[in-house]
């Protein structure tokens, strides 16, 4: 029988420890650790007096077939309606045979995207549509440079050499100055034209003001089965209790198929074989107490820094790229409030009629807050009471060790809602209750020694059992279903003896937008 050791309880771990049980049953001893005490990593869902926080907001789509399936397996698509499908009547699609949201937990919810930008205490359409509201919004002088700036960069090509250029290249320079620049600083705690372009390609990939433009230009003559260009799904499936409750039912089920878990344990160290293979990794619980797991192969979704520095005889100058590589950590602050003065303008129904956001992404220069998620909007059982109460996280992208993740949790929160009330969002008066969460290398950066990652990786690669998985894993950010998809690449290599890991690194780098779907794929899905 072989030993699989896999490092990490987040989704690639989790998603790899079930697929080796399920195609291997009694051949394989799959043994989990996880430094921490919770399941799920970034995915993990927070509770606190009876409201659940989602760390970062996960929504479960994927044009991946077989992870769709693999959710789909764990957790059914309702079959019955949601508490906020009742109230507010609304029809959706149902599964038929699916769980009633109601009486069972082990449900898929299918909710509605809506995700806009907040700027010039406005909103916008997340991407930027193009329509009279916008224009609007933007004021007669904005549009104009905008448009000025659009048609220069469409003959003006400038060097794809920074994350900076990418987003002229692609929006021209008035838009990326409005809606890129100080976002993306607020996210990685440097400025855009020191990122490499690698960002823009995997997130932004292939949304353009032209696509948009086309689409709007060519609906009103379009024919209802013409195919066009693609666009942002509309719908999407969450788990009725956040994310967490996925990856903690998965967990449960990895477990039944004979996988082990063990909790607060860290991968401490590693021993190598004469042939450079790892023999053994040494873990360490929260004793302090070493445990020694031989293994034939190792899954690791641990920080890549974590990894190298815990692996003996690696290359030097790999190594110490390794040591240089940059993370962003995370923090999240949730606050109870009994109302938000934002207004809903929109034509979606809500409970309490509060806007529908999902979460909205905070431009504005004067807050260093990055986004605003309402939890109401992802799930109602989310939220305790959720017809007269609203339960949002914000977002702040920091550095372990810098002045607002050492704050104090009571400094921090009273900071968080001061922001939001001056953007106008709350009243601070208003609240009710507040958590403050902090998260480590929650973001693996593209700037600094990410430029010679490619060394990491040839050294990576001369572990013969070792399989890198997941965001942190590979230093990637991934998407949930393509850190999934990670981990099943690397389950097939393992059991079909394949010694090449190219399609293991090479998942996530396909050049289409995560998120968009084609009317022809989503007329299939209806």
């Amino acid at each position: 029988m072989k030993t699989v050791l896999i490092i990490g309880a987040g989704p690639a771990g989790l998603t790899a420890a079930y697929d080796l049980k399920k195609q291997m049953g009694d051949d394989v001893r799959v043994v989990i650790v996880e430094e921490s005490g919770a399941i799920g990593g970034i995915s993990q869902t927070i509770r606190h007096n009876g409201n659940r926080m989602d760390l970062g907001g996960h929504r479960f789509f994927s044009k991946n077939a077989q992870v769709n399936a693999l959710w789909q397996e764990i957790m059914p698509m309702q079959g019955a309606p949601s508490k906020d499908d009742i109230i507010l009547g609304r029809e959706i699609k149902l599964a038929a045979g699916g769980p009633d949201p109601q009486k069972e937990d082990r449900a898929m919810l299918l909710r509605t995207r809506v995700s806009r930008i907040y700027f010039l205490r406005k909103f916008f359409d997340y991407p930027i549509s193009i329509k009279a509201q916008t224009f609007i919004n933007m004021g007669l002088v904005r549009t104009i440079k905008a448009g000025c700036g659009y048609l220069w960069s469409c003959v003006i090509k400038k060097p794809v050499t920074s994350l900076e250029n990418f987003y002229i290249n692609r929006f021209g320079r008035p838009l990326y100055e409005m809606f890129f620049e100080g976002y993306t600083e607020k996210l990685w705690g440097v400025h855009p034209r020191h990122i490499a372009p690698d960002w823009g390609a995997q997130r932004v990939k292939e949304l353009s003001l032209m696509k948009a433009l086309l689409t709007a230009i060519t609906k009103p003559f379009r024919k209802a089965d013409a195919k066009v260009a693609t666009s942002l799904i509309e719908q999407f499936s969450y788990p009725k209790y956040g994310p967490g409750q996925f990856w903690e039912t998965m967990a449960a089920d990895a477990k039944k198929l004979g996988a082990e878990l063990h909790m607060n344990m860290r991968a401490k160290r590693f021993e190598r074989s004469d042939d450079g293979s790892i023999a053994a990794v040494i873990c360490e619980n929260s004793a302090e107490e070493e445990i020694r797991f031989a293994c034939d192969a190792v899954f690791s979704s641990m920080p890549v820094k974590d990894l190298f520095e815990a692996m003996p005889g690696m290359d030097k100058e790999a190594a110490d790229v390794a040591a240089a590589l940059p993370y962003r950590d995370f923090m999240t602050v949730g606050l109870l409030v009994r109302k938000l003065n934002l207004k809903n303008q929109t034509a979606h129904k809500t409970l309490g009629n509060i806007v529908p956001d999902c979460w909205i992404y905070i431009q504005e220069r004067d807050v260093k807050i990055g986004r605003l998620q309402i939890f109401n909007n992802w799930s109602p059982y989310m939220v305790a009471d959720p017809e007269n109460t609203v339960w949002v996280g914000l977002e702040y992208f920091c550095t372990e060790g810098d002045e607002m993740w050492t704050m104090s949790d009571e400094d921090f929160i009273a900071f968080a809602a001061k922001e939001l009330a001056h953007i106008g969002v709350i009243d601070e008066d208003s609240i009710l209750d507040s958590v403050r969460v902090r998260v480590k290398k929650a973001y693996p950066a593209y700037f600094g020694a990410y430029a010679q990652m490619d060394k990491v990786r040839d050294a990576l690669d001369t572990v013969p059992n070792l399989y890198c998985i997941g965001r942190n894993g590979q230093h990637r950010y991934n998407n949930m279903d393509h850190s999934m998809l990670t981990a099943l690449e690397a389950s097939r290599l393992l059991r079909e003896g394949i010694a090449d890991r190219s399609a293991l690194w090479n998942v996530n780098t396909e050049e289409e937008y995560h998120e968009e779907v084609s009317e022809e794929e989503a007329k299939k899905d209806a």
